[in-house]
């Protein structure tokens, strides 16, 4: 994780215009100042505009990226949180995956990744619960997001989940106040 500025890229026309979007994915072409980056180009692969006009999905999309940058440290290795994250966009896109069980398998598997909850679940949740938990936790990320579950179950890890986001990260993210807004 890295500062970069892209100067100029808010001027019409201007080639850093697309890449300084968020949800770009690419190869970042960077001058090292005394004090932080500069963006010079970049060979963008995918720009998610489909979660860009679509505000629930962009609200997803803004929590993703808000926990990564509460997980990773300026001048750290996160390759494995940027996967995860971009993971979890391509899932977004997935109409077939609700995205409260993407937001609740993203959680757990970040707090997981980041070594803040390693256990197995608690026994007070059902066999379908314990079964996606486990397959969460042990699950590489491109695998995450293969599978749907009944109603029921997307409740349970709901509640597991988010009292775990509670006591372990403890931190109160603006992209999930404003889709709590979106979402009534």
């Amino acid at each position: 994780k890295i500062t970069v500025f892209a100067r100029g890229a808010k001027r019409p026309g201007s080639n850093l215009m697309g890449p300084s979007r968020p949800f770009a994915f690419g190869i970042f072409k960077l001058y090292e100042g005394r004090e932080a980056y500069t963006l010079q180009g970049a060979e963008i692969t995918k720009y998610f505009e489909e979660l860009a006009e679509n505000l629930e999905g962009a609200c997803y999309g803004q929590y993703f990226l808000e926990m990564a940058d509460y997980y990773t440290r300026e001048n750290m290795e996160a390759r494995g949180m940027l996967l995860l994250v971009y993971q979890s966009l391509r899932a977004l896109l997935k109409p077939q995956i609700p995205n409260k069980l993407i937001q609740r398998v993203f959680e757990l598997k970040a707090m997981v990744f980041h070594g803040e909850y390693t256990e197995k679940p608690p026994i007070c949740v059902s066999d379908s619960a314990n079964y996606t938990w486990e397959y969460v936790l042990k699950s590489p990320i491109e695998k995450l997001y293969t599978f749907v579950v009944k109603e029921e179950v997307l409740k349970e890890l709901g509640e597991v989940v988010g009292a775990y986001v509670e006591e372990y990260v403890g931190r109160k993210f603006k992209s999930l106040e404003i889709l709590g807004t979106v979402a009534e």
